[in-house]
């Protein structure tokens, strides 16, 4: 590649196709249920909950109704379907208010009525009705607690789910006995559908002692409330086999695997071959960084990995989490590249890049970062100290000194973390 920007603007490209492949508009239609013309009640929850709804209008003839819940900001203008946009990842009231009205519709739902769920990543914070005792400030602070601590996603959720009255299989239980279709775009490492939003129309094979030690496992305070919720053999979600579960269907519609093949055929399209590590990757997000850096490293020295010559790309999806103990504007994404930059420092032929496919890494405004070489000398130059930053949990500072963020803006799809280290000849 002579063309000094070429590197960058290819990474981006595979960034694209990834989201791309996974925008409602493209995946919900196939997956729709037969079409006689006659009313569906839509419930859905997610970062992806307004696309879905709106793909869903676009091609459905018979009477629509019924509400969905996103995130702030990425809300979209339907005709039929109620949009409601709520907090993530920290819930809120608008969040719990929206949640009560959906587990309202699916009580009044009959034997007759046919039901759509549309089901993605971030609906656990969306659907944020407490358990009856519970509270919201309650669930607030241990939802807190747990995105901090660096709990893996299927134990934050164990929680979630033990704590709610929506989620955990609790949707299905209201729905029933009306026919009800679940569509779920995938956001967890494996595509467990009972870990998606928490899996509020799926059976839940965790249980309350789970959850509890869980919460036990990263030293967090259990309030009494919570405790002898959670003891009561009445918290206990429905189970595989429930009768609830016999008038269901779900379809996962879009996967990180998905993407990643999406973004390995554009790989190829522009002569470059593309080795996907895996889509399921967890950890703490500096230290997977680094064994990135360091696979792409040995596959410069090597001229190639796994059998294939350079110039490749290197693709891996999944969640990292962060232990957070500074006070940085951190995004797991941008955390992960700043890890694999201190352990690259420049060496030539490499460039990276790591984004959230929602478009927001964590809570700021950027989808993830980008890395070329070059860019630690010019961080010593303006005096940004990478490992301060790395120490901060400040990977977004870091970046956006070094004009290294990646702003997309919300992409109303979600199927988690996207990385890849381009390796040149």
């Amino acid at each position: 590649m002579q063309d000094p920007e070429a590197p960058q603007r290819l990474l981006r490209e595979l960034f694209d196709a990834a989201v791309l492949a996974a925008q409602p508009e493209h995946c919900v239609p196939p997956w729709l249920p037969e079409d006689d013309g006659g009313p569906l009640l839509v419930l859905g929850a997610g970062k992806a909950a307004a696309a879905m709804a709106r793909a869903v209008e676009a091609h459905w003839s018979g009477p629509l109704s019924g509400l969905v819940v996103t995130r702030y900001g990425h809300g979209l203008p339907t005709r039929h379907i109620e949009v409601v946009e709520a907090a993530h990842p920290v819930p809120d009231e608008a969040g719990e208010r929206a949640a009560r009205r959906i587990l309202e519709l699916a009580r009044a739902a009959g034997p007759a009525d046919r039901v759509l769920c549309l089901i993605s990543g971030g609906g656990s914070s969306l659907l944020s009705l407490p358990a009856e005792g519970l509270s919201l400030a309650c669930k607030q602070a241990l939802t807190g607690e747990l995105l901090r601590c660096g709990a893996a996603i299927d134990e934050i959720n164990t929680v979630r789910k033990h704590l709610s009255a929506i989620k955990g299989g609790r949707l299905a239980e209201a729905l029933a006995p009306a026919e009800s279709h679940t569509l779920v775009i995938s956001d967890v490492p494996g595509d467990d559908p009972s870990v998606i939003a928490s899996g509020p129309t799926v059976p839940d094979a965790s249980t309350s002692d789970q959850a509890l030690a869980v919460l036990e496992r990263y030293g967090i305070d259990v309030p009494e409330a919570v405790r002898r919720h959670l003891k009561d053999p009445a918290s206990e979600t429905p189970k595989p086999g429930a009768p609830c579960f016999q008038s269901t269907r779900l379809n996962c519609i879009a996967t990180p695997a998905l993407s990643l093949r999406a973004a390995a055929r554009r790989a190829r399209e522009q002569g470059v071959v593309a080795a996907v590590l895996s889509d399921r990757l967890e950890g703490e997000a500096r230290d997977l960084g680094a064994l990135h850096a360091e696979l792409a490293h040995q596959a410069r020295r090597g001229g190639g990995f796994g059998g294939l010559r350079l110039p490749l790309v290197l693709l891996s999806g999944g969640e990292t989490t962060v232990t957070v103990t500074g006070k940085g504007r951190g995004g797991r994404n941008a955390e992960f590249l700043l890890g694999a930059a201190l352990s690259l420092d420049d060496v030539p032929g490499i460039h990276a890049l790591a984004c959230d496919t929602d478009g927001i890494d964590g809570t700021e405004d950027n989808a993830g970062a980008v890395y070329h070489p070059g860019l630690m000398a010019e961080a010593r130059a303006r005096q940004v100290d990478g490992r301060q930053a790395l120490a901060d949990h400040d990977a977004y500072g870091f970046f956006q000194a070094l004009d290294g963020l990646v702003v997309t803006g919300p992409t109303h799809t979600n199927v988690n973390d996207f990385r890849a280290f381009l390796i040149l000849r």
